[in-house]
This record gives structure tokens, C-alpha cells and sequence, in this order.
């Protein structure tokens, strides 16, 4: 008989996401009752706010919403979407110019199938999202690292981009607040950025799924606000999963220029057609009811920043640039590597991650999920007693 022909070499070739596998770790271990603290997810720990699951509960009973509705979106979301991006990133646009997704996620997927060609080399700035230089080869493109350590706040400069630009760069990734470090570029900062990519008609591919976390008196500035001639080649990307606790709920958005949006769109029509309309009415009512409680969920978030990152300055070993943005730490933590701690001497985060989940249960993401070895992710979206008590664990375990 015939052997199966191989399965797909693209496919095989992308790597589990390592946030959620670290996640996955953590829940299994806190399932089995080990009491396990993790930081390593993504996720608001509140609860969505009550009068958007009303607004789902309300669309359960109108039939229209147990339909196909437009793959785009509902008119009535996009004109919502279009609402916001004027109001928090100073683009005004129509609702042609926005497609509704199934998360943030992918709304970046279908940004770089929109506009990467094979060969196509993508300025990746890192630290990085982990998902980002998966999409960016599922879309035949090349990720091309451009490193920014803790002495530079994790924040790439102009210099820096124009010496990894090559006659293949068309596209560059911005993320402003960043996740994984939490960094916010300043508006000059943005600014020049957005002007280098104007001059060399590069497309920026700009996540803002957290503008709205921001601390001190920070905003995060958005690319085509700081350099308006740069919307006819940004696309935007974001969602309601951060700023309001709905990370389940899956709704995510990008927006753009039109001939691109299309692009993204007609995928769209054949990948998953339109998002869940209940989901959908439950946007709506976010971007357009009461900001009352999103706030209250930003300034809890700046509590535990201050606490985390207080916390993990106590610990020798361990340099922390202040997050002015999302909800992650970013610890540059070399100086615990090539030590003993409880009779293990690791060299990499990977293995000094292992050793803190062995040792203490704390779970922490390693930096080569983002990039270079020698730093760790913590997220700080987790109840203020559990954060204490996990950084209270680590100050101890390098104490000793």
C-alpha cells in the first residue's frame, strides 16, 4: 500500500504558542491541587462587565442575530469601531475601512496575508509577541529581529530599523504598549518611526489591543495620529478582549486602507465568515456604554504594576524597567543566570522558568518565547493576594 502522503510543511514548521502552553502548565498543576501561581497569562482576572453580558443575554432573543450577517462585521460594530479609532487613535474612517475578526489574533494573521508577498522581509521589534513571527511565516514572509534590551526600555530606534532595512524590508511591526515588556513609545519616539516608514514606503502593521492601558500620565500615541500620511499604509489592530475583561468573547478588529482591508476581507469570506453575532452586540455595548468599570480595571492594573514591579527590584540579580503600558513585567533577570539556587545552576530564563516552577510553582514565561534568552514575561492581570505571594516565593527562592 501507498504511504499517506506528508502532512503540511508550512503548518509543521510553526511552534505551539509558548504563553498558552506555559498557561496550560500552570492550570493542569492548579487542577491536580498544587498551589501554583501563574503569570503567565494574558488575561484580565475580572469579570466582563455586567451590562455587556446584558446586551449578549438581550441578542439571544432577537432571531436576526442566529443568521450569516456581513463576513466584515455589522454595520452597526464598524460604525462603533470607526468611532473609537477617531476618538483614541485620531484616524478618521469609514466602516469600509474596518473588518470585525475572531480576536485580536486574527486580525493579525489576516494583516500579514494582506500584505506580505513570499520573501518579504518583516522588521519584527524585540521583544516580541510571540504569535507575531508565526503569522509572519504563515504568510511566506521573513521575521527580521530588531532587538531592544532593558537599557533602551525595550523601545527600538529609527538607527536601528534603517540598519536591518534591506531592498526586501516592506513591512515593520509597532506595538505600542508592547506585550510582552509593556513599554510605550513617546510621541516623538512614534513619530519618527512613522515618518522613516513614510519615506520608505514601508507598511506598518501597528497593534493597539492595549492603547488603553496606560499609567503616569502616559498615552500611547498612535502611529497614524503622530504621521497622518502614514494611514495609507497602516494597518490597525485591536479588540475589546484587554481593556474590558472579554477575552473569551473573541472580538477583535483591523483597520485600514480600503484595497487592503478588501484583501483581508475576502479571506475573511472564506476562513470563518463572520464573527459571532451575540459577541458581536456585546462589543457594540462595550466601545459604546459606560467606561465606568474600564477604568476601575486600569487603575487596579496600575496597583499591581506598582506592587510587581517594587517587588521584583528587591531581588538582586534582577533589573526592571518601569511598564507604562498593558499589564507584563519584563525583568531582565541575567544576573540570576550562571548562579547556583537549592543545588541548580541555570544558564538560559528556559531553564531558570523551569527551576521557579520546580521549586517554588510559580510559573513565569521565558524570554526566548519573545526573543533573546535572559528575561521573563510576568503578567500582573491575576488577584493582588496571589501576585504578592508569587513575588513573595521568588524573593525568597534567590535569597537563598
Amino acid at each position: 500500500m501507498t504511504e499517506r502522503a506528508p502532512l503540511s510543511q508550512k503548518l509543521s514548521a510553526i511552534a505551539e504558542s509558548a504563553t498558552l502552553k506555559v498557561d496550560a502548565k500552570a492550570k493542569a498543576l492548579q487542577a491536580a491541587g498544587r498551589p501554583v501561581i501563574s503569570y503567565a497569562a494574558g488575561e484580565p482576572d475580572f469579570s466582563t462587565p455586567q451590562f455587556i453580558v446584558d446586551a449578549a443575554a438581550e441578542a439571544l432573543h432577537d432571531p436576526s442575530n442566529f443568521r450569516y450577517t456581513p463576513a466584515m462585521g455589522l454595520p452597526v460594530l464598524r460604525e462603533a469601531i470607526a468611532a473609537k479609532t477617531l476618538r483614541d487613535s485620531g484616524l478618521e474612517v469609514e466602516a469600509s475601512q474596518i473588518v470585525v475578526t475572531n480576536g485580536g489574533k486574527q486580525a493579525v494573521y489576516q494583516a500579514f496575508q494582506a500584505v506580505v508577498n513570499p520573501g518579504d522581509e518583516v522588521l519584527l521589534p524585540a521583544p516580541y509577541w510571540t504569535t507575531y513571527p508565526e503569522a509572519i511565516a504563515l504568510a511566506d514572509g521573513i521575521p527580521v529581529e530588531v532587538f531592544a534590551g532593558a537599557e533602551q526600555d525595550y523601545k527600538v530606534t529609527v538607527e536601528q530599523l534603517e540598519a536591518a532595512r534591506t531592498d526586501k524590508t516592506t513591512v515593520l511591526v509597532f506595538v505600542s504598549p508592547s506585550n510582552p515588556t509593556g513599554a510605550v513609545y513617546t510621541p516623538a519616539e512614534t513619530k519618527a518611526i512613522g515618518e522613516w516608514a513614510l519615506e520608505h514606503g514601508i507598511w506598518i502593521i501597528s497593534d493597539e489591543i492595549y492603547q488603553n492601558l496606560v499609567y503616569e500620565g502616559a498615552r500611547a500615541v498612535s502611529i497614524v495620529e503622530a504621521v497622518p500620511e502614514a494611514a495609507a499604509q497602516t494597518i490597525l489592530v485591536n479588540g475589546v478582549a484587554k481593556t474590558y475583561a472579554m477575552t473569551g468573547w473573541r472580538v477583535g478588529w483591523m483597520v485600514g486602507p480600503k484595497d487592503a482591508i478588501k484583501l483581508a476581507a475576502n479571506l475573511q469570506s472564506h476562513l470563518s465568515s463572520n464573527v459571532n453575532n451575540v459577541a458581536q452586540r456585546a462589543a457594540l455595548a462595550a466601545l459604546t456604554g459606560p467606561q465606568t468599570e474600564a477604568e476601575e480595571f486600569r487603575l487596579a492594573f496600575d496597583r499591581r504594576r506598582r506592587l510587581i514591579v517594587d517587588g521584583l527590584a528587591q531581588i538582586d540579580g534582577v533589573s526592571v524597567p518601569n511598564p507604562l503600558g498593558a499589564f507584563y513585567v519584563y525583568p531582565d533577570v541575567r544576573g540570576l543566570l550562571g548562579r547556583e539556587w537549592r543545588g541548580q545552576t541555570p544558564t538560559t530564563s528556559l531553564q531558570l522558568a523551569d527551576l521557579i516552577l520546580d521549586e517554588i510553582e510559580v510559573a513565569v514565561v521565558p524570554g526566548e518565547a519573545f526573543g533573546p534568552s535572559g528575561y521573563l514575561r510576568l503578567s500582573y492581570a491575576l488577584g493582588d493576594e496571589a501576585l504578592l505571594e508569587g513575588i513573595t516565593r521568588m524573593q525568597e527562592l534567590f535569597a537563598s
